[in-house]
């Protein structure tokens, strides 16, 4: 697209953590794919992880580049090498990252100068990116990394504040003005949702606001089928412009792609298909809670009774690594790895999650509820466990045990920043028993599979987010002919 002479360039710019990152690479492939020249702009420290990405793009002779611009951790009172969200151990650094990455503004408008590219599609959490593209008369579309049905509820909490008419943290309220009836209570919102304090996050999250009303419009990895009624109110109630183009996860085809998502992963390709080769299908639970959430060790031992009392084969991810064999892990049940041997699977690290979830062994998935595990456990056609944590996931639970029907609760009821709310043992082996076996079961996962289906059709040609990348893609190249 574009013209022969001059094809379209776009600029992409994910924030600095791995759940914002992933999605952005695959689409910028989704982009080159159709003739775009796709420059991803990251610090120098984040490079390996895209270049390892794009790698088969470039191969097969897509154009798709990096550029870096240097990450003032230091200056901003973050330890040296600081570069990525999921490095930071205290919450009390995020203030400093953020502080951080605004520091960018004038290195990125030097890029954006020198290169003139023809479009920037950015982070929601670099506000700054639409003044600094408008300087240049270049187009910024925002990226936000989750659904319309989370936009459109926390815009409307906004709006209409709910939650300021109730009695207490625990009592219910409807959020106004949305297609269904969405229920929560104080204590599953952010603390930024909650306050009306001036905070520094809290601005941020203003300034992001305002700076996507003046901005292009919004990409969106979902797709139209998914959440029609909300990807209509975005839309036509709230009056944006927004491209569905997900899930950007399946541009992965090959086992290879699937395998090279993200960090490098704790377990080979070879050995994680190996041991799932070996299950019958729809009998392995896989149970992972992203990059960010850092459970303490008794939720992890309740984690690993409850798994085991229910009698499922699982793999489970776990962000603790163990540096030799003869380290004790007091979170681990005594004698438990002897007894899920051949039965359950543990990964210390990071997984390939899409390789896994798309294997035909693979019947349930226990998730945070962020959005890329969402709509991968959507793409995969299994139903799902909710445990959300933080951020928007007490949204993408309602969206997913509410209104898709493709899953149940765990029984989280308090949002926190990085450690989860404690679950009992009980409630994980009831929940996954849910999930794995008996009618309702069945029918969480014949309603998921058919997802599932009409996802791989939104990508294809002439599904929707074909054809809205389509019309995003032609209406950039006529703007700048």
């Amino acid at each position: 697209m574009g013209s022969a002479s001059h094809p379209l360039h776009i600029f992409f710019f994910p924030f600095f953590a791995h759940g914002h990152m992933i999605p952005t690479i695959d689409m910028a492939r989704l982009f080159a794919a159709r003739g775009v020249v796709a420059t991803i702009v990251t610090t120098p420290l984040n490079a390996p992880l895209i270049s390892k990405a794009i790698q088969k793009t470039i191969t097969l002779g897509y154009k798709i580049n990096i550029q870096t611009i240097k990450f003032p951790s230091v200056e901003a009172g973050l330890p040296e090498g600081c570069e990525n969200v999921d490095s930071i151990t205290s919450p009390n650094m995020i203030g400093n990252f953020m502080k951080a990455a605004a520091m960018l503004q004038e290195p990125f408008e030097q890029l954006l100068s020198e290169y003139h590219p023809d479009c920037l599609v950015a982070d929601m959490f670099f506000p700054w990116t639409t003044d600094a593209a408008a300087q240049f008369d270049i187009p910024r579309l925002v990226f936000h990394g989750t659904s319309l049905f989370s936009l459109c509820a926390s815009e409307c909490l906004r709006l209409y504040e709910p939650h300021k008419k109730v009695s207490s943290d625990s009592e219910s309220f409807v959020i106004p003005n949305l297609p269904d009836e969405i229920r929560l209570t104080r204590m599953q919102l952010s603390d930024f949702d909650k306050t009306d304090e001036v905070t520094d996050i809290n601005k941020l999250f203003k300034e992001s606001r305002e700076a996507e009303k003046r901005s292009y419009g919004v990409v969106v990895n979902s797709f139209y089928e998914l959440e029609h009624a909300y990807a209509d109110h975005y839309r036509e109630v709230l009056g944006r412009k927004a491209w569905h183009i997900g899930p950007v996860s399946l541009c992965n085809r090959d086992n290879e792609e699937k395998a090279q998502r993200g960090k490098e992963a704790s377990i080979t390709e070879h050995e994680c298909l190996k041991w799932l080769d070996s299950k019958k299908p729809n009998s392995v639970v896989y149970i992972c809670f992203g990059s960010v959430a850092n459970f303490p060790e008794s939720q992890l031992r309740e984690i690993a009774i409850g798994l085991e009392a229910s009698g499922q084969e699982f793999i489970w991810v776990v962000r603790k690594s163990k540096h030799n064999e003869e380290d004790k892990e007091e979170w681990l049940p005594e004698g438990f790895e002897k007894r899920m041997e051949g039965k359950g699977l543990i990964i210390r690290g990071w997984a390939p999650q899409v390789l896994i979830l798309d294997h035909e062994a693979v019947g349930g998935f226990v998730t945070h509820c962020g959005w890329n595990s969402t709509l991968e456990g959507v793409s995969a056609g299994v139903p799902m466990v909710t445990w959300p944590v933080s951020a928007e996931q007490f949204y993408n639970e309602k969206q997913v045990t509410q209104i898709l029907k493709i899953g149940v609760g765990v029984g989280v009821q308090k949002w926190v920043r990085m450690v989860g709310d404690s679950i009992k043992k009980e409630a994980i082996e009831k929940a996954v028993n849910q999930i794995m076996v008996g009618e309702e079961a069945e029918e969480m996962r014949n309603r998921a599979k058919a997802l599932a289906d009409i996802a791989r059709l939104a990508v294809e040609a002439g599904g929707s987010s074909y054809s809205d990348l389509n019309s995003l893609i032609q209406e950039l190249g006529s703007r700048c002919h």
